[in-house]
């Protein structure tokens, strides 16, 4: 009986030991995620107030990536991240 438990504690701990060893496959991350955002063109002769809002729309969307990018790893850590 004892050769039947020792086994099963071999298989467990040989089992544990290949998980570790595997690591943990994260999933990847959005495209959108790495895109940097350009600035607005400046355009000859156009209104500045013009090429202002233009750029603060750049910034809108930049801010809402970096949101995104921000959901994605807590969602991350809250799956496989450890908890102190």
């Amino acid at each position: 009986m004892t050769g039947c438990s020792a086994t099963e504690r071999l298989n467990r701990a040989a089992t544990t030991k290949g998980q570790t060893q595997a690591g943990l496959v994260l999933p990847p991350l959005p495209d959108d995620l790495r895109k940097q955002e350009a600035h607005a063109p400046v355009v000859e002769g156009q209104p500045l107030i013009a090429i202002l809002a233009r750029e603060r729309q750049a910034l809108d969307r930049a801010n809402s990536r970096q949101g995104r990018t921000i959901q994605f790893y807590d969602d991350l850590k809250a799956r496989y991240g450890t908890h102190p």
